[in-house]
């Protein structure tokens, strides 16, 4: 067996980092990078997207970090557009049968996804391809073949399909599919690693069944990575909970309080899998959380920090800190606060729906509960507040606007 290489053991180490590698760990992945370099042959990474929202959080970062690390080490970026998947829609983690896409919801979402992923990885030489293309010209028979592959039993050992079918909840025979389409997507493109959330541990997985049935002789290697938690730290980071999600699109100051704003169990995980620091470097704050040697809000306005330079710039991050310490620790009222004016009496969860403050009167409804809502510096109390004069407005920590008559 060829020995592998320290430098191949740290790039896999750090790529690892925060991962489950399946199914040799570390070292299968340092030696496919070893063996990629010694005979000058890129690996092919792939990450399948099934365009079913049209914005991206930082919780789709996590893997498309990942994609960047390899692209940086020379290796072949391939994105799989889903116009085929994305018209079944993925069941995984999914408590009942997902509504499918149309061709234009597909390719409208996947216009603004990459607008966004280039925020993160350079698109130049990143291989992009749908995989209608092949998954739409296969026939019956060549179906039946694929589906040969997988008995139900198999299909059943997923947590998702055996809990509803125990529950006697519907499962359609089209789902099944869903896992056997990703799978073929493998073989089409040849992938030597792919990545996917925990959640899709059976569908990569089934990848490396399918591309040995078709004849290769090293499948790939499935890279896992954790699902992230939004800034409550519980449910997981999402556009259906837009008061624990931390967007792309968010401003500077939004991106940088919604940070500071995250459990401190979540400090590690976040320095984890949203920053370039080496390995060393992420030991010094686990030690620091460890031992409890600094407050953790200064790690936090670290995090802060470097993630909103990422997206925003070193100039417009600095100027976010400085906004966040005004107006947080110092109990300020941000510089550039716009005006809303007033024309007639309002209600006060009408009001903070009007300035998108809010996603719905639920959500205002608990922000009051909690203290959060704030007119002239006191705490509205009831949902039923009126407002009728000017004064300044506050939502949460970050959210202020001038009302004015």
């Amino acid at each position: 067996m060829v020995e592998i290489r320290q430098e191949f053991i740290n790039q896999a180490e750090k790529i690892g980092r925060g991962c489950e590698i399946l199914p040799g760990g570390v070292m299968e992945l340092a030696q496919k990078l070893q063996y990629s370099h010694d005979n000058n042959k890129p690996l092919r990474i792939k990450l399948g997207m099934d365009p079913t929202r049209p914005d991206l959080h930082l919780g789709h970062t996590v893997v498309i970090r990942k994609l960047k690390e390899f692209q940086k080490l020379g290796h072949k970026i391939v994105l799989i557009v889903g116009g085929a998947t994305a018209m079944i829609g993925d069941p995984s983690g999914k408590s009942e049968t997902r509504p499918a896409l149309t061709k234009e919801q597909v390719d409208e979402n996947a216009k603004t996804y990459f607008e966004q992923i280039s925020k993160v990885i350079n698109l130049d030489g990143v291989e992009v391809v749908n995989n209608a293309d092949w998954l739409h010209k296969l026939n019956f028979l060549e179906l039946i073949k694929l589906a040969s592959n997988v008995t139900v039993a198999q299909m059943m050992t997923r947590d998702d399909f055996a809990k509803r079918y125990a529950e006697g909840k519907a499962i359609s025979i089209h789902e099944f599919f869903y896992p056997l389409m990703q799978a073929y997507d493998s073989y089409a493109i040849d992938a030597d690693i792919e990545f996917g959330g925990t959640d899709q541990r059976f569908n990569t997985l089934l990848g490396r069944d399918i591309q040995t049935a078709y004849g290769r002789k090293y499948p790939q290697l499935v890279i896992l990575l954790p699902l992230l938690e939004g800034t409550d730290g519980i449910v997981k980071m999402s556009k259906s909970y837009p008061e624990h999600c931390i967007s792309l699109t968010d401003s500077a100051n939004d991106m940088f309080g919604k940070i500071m704003s995250i459990p401190d169990s979540l400090i590690l995980k976040y320095y984890e899998l949203l920053t370039n620091l080496e390995n060393d470097e992420i030991k010094k704050v686990h030690d620091t959380l460890e031992n409890n040697t600094c407050n953790p809000r200064d790690l936090k306005l670290r995090l802060a920090h470097i993630i909103t330079e990422e997206y925003h710039g070193k100039g417009i991050a600095d100027k976010a800190q400085e906004e966040f310490i005004n107006v947080v620790s110092n109990k300020g009222i941000p510089e550039d606060i716009e005006q809303f004016t007033l024309s007639a009496d309002k209600n006060i969860l009408d009001l903070l729906l009007e300035l998108n403050f809010i996603q719905s009167k639920g959500e205002g409804k608990r922000l009051i509960q909690g203290g959060g809502v704030k007119f002239d510096g006191e705490k509205v109390a009831e949902p039923a507040f009126i407002v009728n004069k000017a004064g300044i407005l506050q939502a949460g920590k970050r959210k202020f606007v001038e009302i004015v008559k």
